[in-house]
Formats: structure tokens, C-alpha cells, sequence
């Protein structure tokens, strides 16, 4: 675990550690009992939107040598339509207000999943690579934009943690659930 770094996605193998993670992290591929201690993912990408999506903007990650062990995929709204599990939080997007204005007329980033493999929680890696992503991203972007599970309650505690406020809830009919729509303001 000395090998560990925080960088961006370089090349088509780490867009394929991000795969394999996300995999083993999968709601669907966890038990009761692991989805509520440990949180989970919903999203299950495919390569080639994947690929488009860090050739468009890169990633976050973190490695373990060569081996991806956490990601924060950064998600531009041009990309809305290619992720139908993620097309209702654009669709909420464009209709929440924010200080006084559409949130869509914003220069945002959605981060379009985050996850922190097992035997690497509780290190630093997730505000690490949330920080790394403020990093590259805050002087493009004036904001990052997620949603997260109502039933997650890892998740959430960890993005307040990061400085992320709830701006809304919204229920998706397609998947039943109830997300929580949180924002991250970069502009102070």
C-alpha cells in the first residue's frame, strides 16, 4: 500500500480499473449487510462511453501500483444522454434554482460516481481524490453537481464531510429511489 497515488485517468487500462472496481462495488453484486456498512454503486458504465467521457475530461483515481483501487468520474452534461441512469439528474438540474438562478446556466461538472475499493476505506482516498478533482477541475468549473441514494447514508456523511450542501430530492420512477441532489461550490 506504499504504491498508492492520486492522479488522472492516462490511459485506456486505468479506464478499465475503474470497470473492474465499480464491478465488485455494484448494489446488485453486494449483500444487505455489505450495501449498508459500506455504500455501493448504481451506475454500471460501458467502456466506450467511459473512454468518451475521460478523453473529454479526465477522472480522479486512485492506484495501488497499477491497479485502480478508487475514481471519481467526472461527467460533463454533454454526456446526459449516454448514461440513462444518470439522465434524471440533469433532468432535475435543469430545474432547480440556485441563488436565485437555473443551476443549468452554471459552468458545472457532475461527478458521475465515486467509489473507494474494500481494504482501502478510511485512508484519505475519497477527500484525496475529491480534493485532486478540485484540483484540476475548480479553475474550468465553477461547481461539482452529484447525487447520491437517500438509503446511502455513507455516502452522504462523506460528501457533507467534503463540503457538499443538499439542494434537492427527487424520486426516480424508473429505479424507485430516492436521490439526494448535492453541490459542491468552488467559486470561494
Amino acid at each position: 500500500m506504499q504504491n498508492l497515488i492520486i492522479t488522472t485517468v492516462q490511459s485506456e487500462a486505468d479506464v478499465r480499473g475503474i470497470l473492474a472496481l465499480q464491478q465488485k462495488n455494484l448494489k446488485k453484486n453486494l449483500t444487505p449487510e455489505q450495501i449498508e456498512s459500506q455504500g455501493f454503486v448504481t451506475v454500471e458504465h460501458e467502456f466506450s462511453v467511459l473512454k468518451a467521457m475521460n478523453d473529454a475530461q479526465p477522472s480522479v483515481i486512485a492506484k495501488d501500483g497499477d491497479t485502480v483501487v478508487g475514481y471519481c468520474l467526472a461527467m460533463l452534461p454533454q454526456f446526459r444522454n449516454d448514461v440513462p441512469e444518470i439522465r434524471s439528474l440533469f433532468d432535475t438540474i435543469d430545474l432547480i434554482e440556485f441563488e436565485g438562478r437555473p443551476l443549468k446556466e452554471f459552468n458545472y461538472v457532475v461527478m458521475g460516481q465515486v467509489c473507494v475499493g474494500d481494504g482501502y476505506r478510511s485512508m484519505g482516498l475519497f477527500d484525496g481524490m475529491y480534493q485532486k478533482l478540485r484540483e484540476e477541475l475548480s479553475d474550468k468549473y465553477e461547481m461539482c453537481i452529484t447525487d447520491i441514494s437517500s438509503r446511502n447514508l455513507r455516502s452522504q456523511k462523506a460528501h457533507a464531510r467534503i463540503g457538499f450542501q443538499n439542494i434537492k430530492d427527487f424520486h426516480d420512477t424508473e429505479l424507485n429511489e430516492i436521490w439526494r441532489v448535492v453541490l459542491w461550490d468552488w467559486r470561494s
